[in-house]
């Protein structure tokens, strides 16, 4: 997928265009229907499928002081784009010359004079240009003038749910430790990546040695806990099964600041400092709790370790 940072970079001979437009915040299954739905117009017109999105949510710049955490880093996200099979994505960098244009400008100068657009895909919701203006109608009546259809894709919901798939949903999910629905409503597993670091060593020191990540991650961490997972080392492409901590462990008072640690089960050899790591999340087992001495909470990690194995690997030993 080629990525095109800004207009500017889109070449004046790319296209014509099939275009999603949105924030696409956690790439979920929402984003990925509209994708596939958009690999598809793109294929039957003969054009290249492009996302267009932005380099932070707007609200960042125009309500700081109600927006959202990201689901994903801007560089997460455009990684993901990139495995659905899009042919461009366009990061638009949402600053004051942006949010200054009016709908009609945006349409005219990115999504036609820039990517020569031939269809527009957008959600119900879905608004831009000053002050939100822009809507899917709108839309709809630049079309004609400017030789473009539009397709506004409806909702998603999960079997069994009535709420409509959504960044927001992710987030009171992931709050809550309920990394399984979470997984469900991104269409893949809960996951951060980041480099292995070196931590206070407690847990070898208990006989839980664990690979701490860096406080910098690609993704929302989810609540405060204890989960059965899985540490992937991209320096060796081995998955390996986990028992996963989140949190500041409050039986000791010297970590400062929230900490995603995966003891990997039967591994206690592992060398992985320095290693660039991703830790999926599969089930919270436990919230976070501060023990009274080291023997109960000694006590707890070895049940932990049990859970862990039982629900990934179906094995149930000491």
């Amino acid at each position: 997928m080629i990525v095109f940072r800004g207009q500017g970079e889109v070449p004046a001979d790319f296209g014509p265009s099939a275009v999603a437009i949105g924030k696409f915040d956690g790439v979920h299954a929402g984003h990925r229907a509209v994708i596939e739905r958009l690999k598809a117009d793109a294929a039957a017109s003969g054009a290249r499928s492009v996302a267009v999105t932005f380099d932070r949510n707007p609200l960042a710049l125009l309500r700081p002081e109600i927006c959202p955490e990201n689901v994903v880093s801007v560089e997460r996200k455009l990684e993901l784009l990139g495995e659905l099979g899009l042919d461009a994505t366009l990061l638009l960098t949402f600053d004051r010359t942006l949010a200054s244009r009016t709908a009609e400008q945006f349409v005219e100068e990115i999504l036609v004079a820039a990517l020569r657009v031939s269809t527009v895909l957008v959600g119900r919701d879905f608004r831009f240009g000053r002050g939100g203006a822009g809507t899917p109608g709108l839309l709809r009546e630049l079309g004609p003038k400017y030789g473009f259809t539009v397709d506004v894709v409806d909702d998603v919901y999960l079997d069994h749910s009535e709420r409509r798939v959504s960044s927001s949903w992710i987030r009171e999910l992931l709050a809550d430790g309920d990394v399984r629905t979470a997984g469900d409503v991104l269409g893949r597993p809960v996951d951060v990546r980041g480099e292995v670091v070196h931590g206070l060593k407690r847990g070898r020191e208990l006989g839980f040695p664990t690979a701490n990540l860096s406080a910098i991650v690609d993704a929302l961490v989810p609540a405060d806990g204890v989960y059965a997972g899985w540490l992937v080392d991209h320096d060796t492409d081995i998955r390996y099964p986990a028992a996963v901590s989140v949190g500041t462990n409050p039986t000791f008072d010297d970590v400062l600041v929230r900490q995603v640690e995966a003891h990997v089960l039967d591994e206690d050899s592992l060398e992985l400092y320095g290693h660039d790591v991703t830790v999926e999340f599969t089930e919270r087992l436990r919230g976070m709790v501060a023990f009274e001495g080291v023997e109960a909470l000694m006590a707890q990690m070895s049940a932990d370790v049990v859970a862990a194995r039982a629900l990934l690997t179906g094995e149930v030993h000491a």
